[in-house]
């Protein structure tokens, strides 16, 4: 892990010298301030990763000295130091950014636990910095991946690390996470990047439908198959096969993925021809396929086939770090695809957005800012402009009460742009799906549930 530059920060002659010592001995390149004063005037002149600060001290005390810090580079990681009687005041400078505190008399064990906690932090920001670059040389950038999360952190270097490998993978994660999103990341970090990758969502087809997707059929192999068709397995040759919502598929189906997964080979429906195909498969489930395992709908050997890395994709409600970077995200998108000036949200709803929970995840965000940002009358989103009332909905009841209304507005919202897509397309159900980004087949599916097919 990454050795780090710290400053410690104690008035404390012995304490502070004790600190010092036990921190170099584990590696880290260490500076020393006895006073608030001293410690603000050496970050600004040197360059630190941790400060390691007293909150009692004579003159300026580390309230301030945190704040002044934070002004003049927020990249700094601080931990404060305090009484056990003042673990309250603790809380209060990790409220206005300290990332812990440990209470005297200092353990060597437990401090050592928050500077290597500083130190991977530090290795992952620094490598997917390098990630981002890679990417960006070989023309791919990261924009659709908004993060500023450890957990983020964490998944996106493990992404970069499996990509080069042809091992299977299995995203696991609730709707709306952006487990498309990774799995895209770790084709385009691949060999495998020069070719496209293919998505299938298996739970948008019928049985019949989705094996003739999957593996082709020949001609006359079923009434309407009026000619041979290539399947997604064949199309993938050389590149990568993402199938969404893997925990869906039919037994009959599980029989051809477990067969190629062994094999690496299949027939078309209909057709005794053996087919190869050199294909990585990246497949994503919201559901828990090691109890269907035990319910007998799901095939042991084909899930520990599936299972070889896995990819927990945390909830948004997980990771609410991460929610101010996607409101900033959003708010410019969809000003920009609307046409309206809307460039900040007020406090008061950032909170209440803060507070929410986000059963749908990234993708309802997503839609309570793109419905804010069409409906609000000002230069910045409101609490008016949001699907629930602050004044009504306490924070433990936001969950329940903004799921029912956001579900509401954002169907709402999906039957309206449907609408306006198969106006602007002439009522061509091909050239909709292209305006709205979507798959013919998903767009037939929400023609029909929305009560639109004629």
């Amino acid at each position: 892990m990454k050795k780090l530059n710290i400053l410690v920060v104690e008035d404390g002659q012995s304490q502070r010298e004790m600190l010092r010592d036990f921190l170099v001995r584990e590696g880290h390149s260490v500076a020393e301030a006895e006073n608030g004063d001293t410690a603000i005037q050496s970050v600004l002149k040197g360059h630190f990763d941790m400060i390691l600060l007293d909150y009692k001290m004579p003159g300026v005390d580390g309230m301030q000295v945190l704040k002044e810090v934070k002004k003049i580079n927020p990249e700094i990681d601080v931990i404060i130091i305090t009484a056990y009687g003042t673990i309250e005041t603790a809380v209060d400078a990790m409220k206005a950014g300290a990332i812990d505190y440990i209470t005297k008399p200092v353990e060597f064990d437990e401090l050592l636990v928050h500077v290597d906690r500083v130190s991977e932090r530090r290795t992952l920001i620094r490598e997917n910095e390098i990630l981002r670059q890679e990417l960006s040389e070989k023309g791919v950038t990261m924009d659709k991946i908004i993060y500023q999360s450890h957990k983020m952190d964490v998944l996106i270097n493990m992404a970069s690390r499996i990509a080069v490998s042809r091992a299977t993978v299995l995203i696991k994660g609730e709707s709306g996470t952006g487990k498309e999103l990774l799995a895209r990341l770790i084709h385009n970090l691949s060999p495998r990047s020069a070719r496209l990758i293919t998505v299938v969502n298996c739970s948008a087809l019928p049985e019949s439908l989705l094996e003739s997707e999957l593996f082709g059929h020949e001609k006359g192999a079923f009434t309407g198959a009026t000619a041979r068709r290539i399947g997604r397995f064949e199309e993938a040759d050389g590149g990568t096969l993402f199938l969404d919502e893997i925990g869906d598929i039919s037994a009959s189906v599980q029989v051809k993925l477990l067969r190629f997964l062994q094999e690496r080979e299949f027939q078309r429906v209909g057709g005794n021809q053996t087919i190869h195909s050199d294909v990585r498969i990246i497949s994503a489930t919201n559901r828990d396929l090691e109890s269907k395992v035990k319910e007998g709908t799901f095939r042991e050997d084909l899930f520990y086939r599936l299972n070889v890395v896995v990819m927990d994709m945390p909830p948004l409600r997980e990771r609410k770090e991460d929610v101010p970077p996607l409101i900033a995200h959003f708010l410019k998108r969809f000003a920009a695809d609307n046409g309206k000036n809307v460039t900040g949200i007020t406090s008061e709803a950032r909170d209440l957005l803060l507070k929410y929970d986000y059963p749908g995840n990234v993708r309802e965000l997503e839609n309570i800012i793109e419905r804010a940002v069409v409906i609000s009358r000002n230069s910045v989103i409101t609490v008016d402009d949001l699907p629930f009332d602050e004044d009504r909905m306490h924070p433990e009841d936001a969950g329940k009460k903004g799921e029912g209304l956001l579900r509401g507005s954002i169907e709402e919202m999906e039957r309206k742009l449907i609408l306006e897509a198969m106006e602007k397309s002439g009522d061509h159900q091909t050239k909709a799906a292209e305006i709205l980004g979507v798959s013919e087949r998903m767009l037939r599916y929400k023609l029909k549930k929305y009560g639109l097919k004629e």
